[in-house]
């Protein structure tokens, strides 16, 4: 049989995902909580999230920037190592299937864009030889994800510069009930701001990256946008690349329990929950 890493790609097809999403949404329905999709990396998934939303459903969709800009031809590289450093799940897809997530961060169907990283090195890749079941799923990406993001979004016409705070920041402190405390500058919220720099370019390479793994899976991409400094609670944490965070500066953030959302939904279910009906006269014989 197939034991490459490429068989990974063919394990989880883009039918099965779509498959999940939806009962996954439907079970959210049914027990009147919100639901929040991880790695959405198909228009299969992305229809049953859209058509949840648009039925009023409380669903939200979250791409990888790994899906948005890699595909499905990474796994049938000759090199075993390059294929296998690619291997996560979903795994990557062709280009119709970008396409559609793409269009979804435009429409507002989809709503935040995560990394899911998971940054195995090349020899725990090797775990997998001769059986890709055996590899272990994840890949970097927290550090590319905002330049890649605007490089291949903000940059080509794909996004805006507000859609691209909205889905890297506000969208998902209002979804983790954390807003404005987070992904806000007001008056009362966290400073924690990136002083961005549109003119800011670089080549990306493991040579010259944060991350302790020995790759990178967006190696020689070109990328043009970079943040210049990164505050926490006003305090400067990276100075153009140069990390100067103190120990001990981290604080545990509160969140309410029950956020307006799911109130929401209790209410409504409360509402539309199945009732005996009154009844009053003679009662029916079956005659």
């Amino acid at each position: 049989g197939n034991t490459g890493p490429e068989a990974h790609a063919y394990s989880r097809p883009p039918q099965v995902e779509g498959e999940a999403t939806n009962r996954a949404i439907m079970i959210a329905d049914m027990a009147g909580v919100p639901l929040y999709v991880v790695h959405t990396s198909c228009e299969d998934s992305h229809e049953a999230i859209r058509r949840a939303r648009m039925a009023g459903k409380r669903v939200w969709g979250e791409p990888l920037i790994q899906h948005l800009t890699l595909d499905e031809s990474e796994y049938f590289n000759a090199d075993w190592d390059h294929a296998a450093r690619r291997v996560m799940s979903p795994p990557f897809r062709n280009k119709l299937h970008q396409d559609s997530l793409w269009a979804g961060l435009q429409s507002g169907s989809l709503s935040v864009v995560a990394t899911d990283h998971c940054a195995f090195t090349t020899e725990q890749k090797r775990f997998g030889r001769g059986d890709f079941s055996k590899i272990p799923n994840g890949t970097g990406g927290l550090e590319d994800r905002m330049p890649m993001l605007w490089t291949y979004g903000v940059a080509t016409g794909r996004l805006t510069p507000n859609e691209f705070v909205a889905v890297t920041s506000t969208n998902i402190a209002k979804i983790l009930n954390c807003y404005p405390k987070k992904g806000a500058v007001l008056v009362g919220a966290d400073a924690d701001l990136v002083v961005w720099d549109p003119e800011k370019s670089k080549i990306i390479s493991a040579r010259n990256q944060q991350s302790a793994i020995d790759y990178n899976v967006f190696e020689g991409k070109a990328v043009k946008g970079l943040p210049r400094y990164t505050l926490t609670r006003g305090e400067v944490a990276i100075d153009d690349g140069a990390v100067k965070t103190r120990e001990g500066h981290g604080t545990f953030v509160g969140r309410e329990p029950r956020p307006a959302v799911n109130r929401a939904l209790s209410a409504w279910k409360a509402m539309t929950a199945p009732r005996p009906v009154q009844r009053s006269g003679i009662p029916a014989t079956g005659v």
